[in-house]
């Protein structure tokens, strides 16, 4: 199945731009590069790898700059110098030959590297499966359907069964395509434990991996509730810079990923600290925070779709004013307050403050998504919405 990114990247790619391609281990960017290879060069396309250690010399000699019109760098970030050499090339070969990069961990933070590579490259993010894509079957979303709620009568709701399987088993490909809640239970351990044990090595030489571990598990039990680092210094017994850098690097590595409040004029007088969710939401405990992770996940996606193919700059929030009013997602569209989403798993009565904040704030729309099919004012079933989405 092609993924809903595999049009963009061809189309950045024959835009003769660099293609920055990231996103968490596992998710599938190999596979999508590889499909793109075989539509843009499926006869001389070369994929490099910098942690094999044979192609490392490669790279750094550019022995492959006279090959196919494609070449796949995987992972090149982690090259100290991989600025400079992209720079280089591109700027003497870049206008007959393809630069398709990817990483598992946001190559923004690699800033080991030379020059600025501005304006040479163009960055997509590829999140998990979700109930659109699958539903599409890769295809992208049409761009208005979120602006007309009207024509989601016109398409059926994603399948009944699709939602469930998503939720229990995560929208990464391998366990997801498995169908085996045994199975997905030892992928995520083996993930997590190449992640913290290899990957946050690299990124930030953390030694104490063990009580890394432990903070995952700490953080999946505070999904959905904001963030507490005073609290978690003190079950952990580190310092709160420390712990602070954990979480950052956790985010890096496309582990973990923050909501922050939003910062209108309704709730400018309270200092809030973010919420944390985890991009595979199968890792949550408790069905109503994994279902609102499950959420939270899909809105992230599609602001990056947004951000990433469309231009729009598009950012998810939550919302609490000093009374204690709050609602869990506030879409920012160009910085202005969009469309406003509660969760709840279960239940056909729509939260109030839905209401408070459609009247004080200039939204478009207020929705409670529930996992159920029912729909009522401002409720409406998790698959009709979904679907809409990347």
């Amino acid at each position: 199945m092609k993924r809903y990114l595999h049009r963009a990247v061809v189309g950045d790619l024959e835009d003769k731009k660099m293609v920055f391609l990231s996103g968490p281990r596992q998710v599938g960017k190999t596979t999508l590069a590889k499909l793109v290879t075989e539509e843009i060069d499926p006869e001389n396309g070369v994929y490099l790898n910098w942690d094999r250690p044979e192609h490392r010399k490669i790279i750094r000699s550019l022995d492959w700059s006279r090959t196919g019109r494609l070449v796949v760098l995987d992972e090149v970030h982690k090259y100290a110098r991989w600025k400079t050499l992209l720079k280089g090339f591109y700027d003497t070969e870049g206008h007959q030959q393809r630069i398709l990069v990817t990483g598992s961990a946001r190559m923004d933070l690699y800033r080991k590297g030379g020059d600025s590579l501005a304006g040479r490259y163009r960055q997509l993010r590829l999140h998990p499966l979700s109930l659109g894509e699958l539903a599409r079957e890769g295809g992208e979303p049409e761009q208005r359907l979120l602006d007309d709620p009207a024509s989601w009568s016109l398409t059926a709701p994603a399948p009944s069964d699709l939602l469930p399987a998503l939720d229990v088993l995560g929208g990464f490909p391998e366990p997801f395509l498995q169908g085996s809640e045994r199975k997905a239970r030892r992928w995520r351990l083996a993930l997590r434990e190449q992640v913290l044990r290899q990957d946050l090595r690299d990124l930030r030489r953390v030694m104490e991996v063990s009580l890394v571990e432990q903070l995952v598990d700490l953080l999946a039990e505070r999904v959905a509730s904001p963030l507490s680092v005073n609290a978690l210094r003190e079950d952990l017994g580190v310092h709160h810079r420390t712990l602070s850098q954990w979480i950052a690097a956790l985010e890096a590595l496309h582990l973990v990923f923050l909501v922050r409040p939003y910062q209108g004029s309704l709730a400018r007088t309270l200092r809030k600290p973010p919420k944390l969710y985890f991009w595979n939401w199968a890792e949550v405990p408790g069905d109503g925070a994994r279902f609102e992770n499950l959420v939270a996940a899909h809105l992230l996606k599609y602001c990056h779709w947004q951000h990433d193919v469309q231009g729009i700059r598009c950012e998810l929030r939550y919302l609490r004013d000093r009374q204690g009013h709050e609602v869990d997602f506030l879409l920012l569209r160009e910085g202005k307050p969009w469309i406003l989403i509660e969760t709840k798993r279960s239940g056909t009565t729509a939260s109030r403050n839905l209401a408070y904040f459609q009247q004080r704030l200039p939204v478009s729309h207020a929705w409670q998504v529930t996992a159920g099919d029912e729909q009522r004012r401002l409720v409406i079933p998790a698959r009709r919405l979904l679907k809409v989405l990347p």
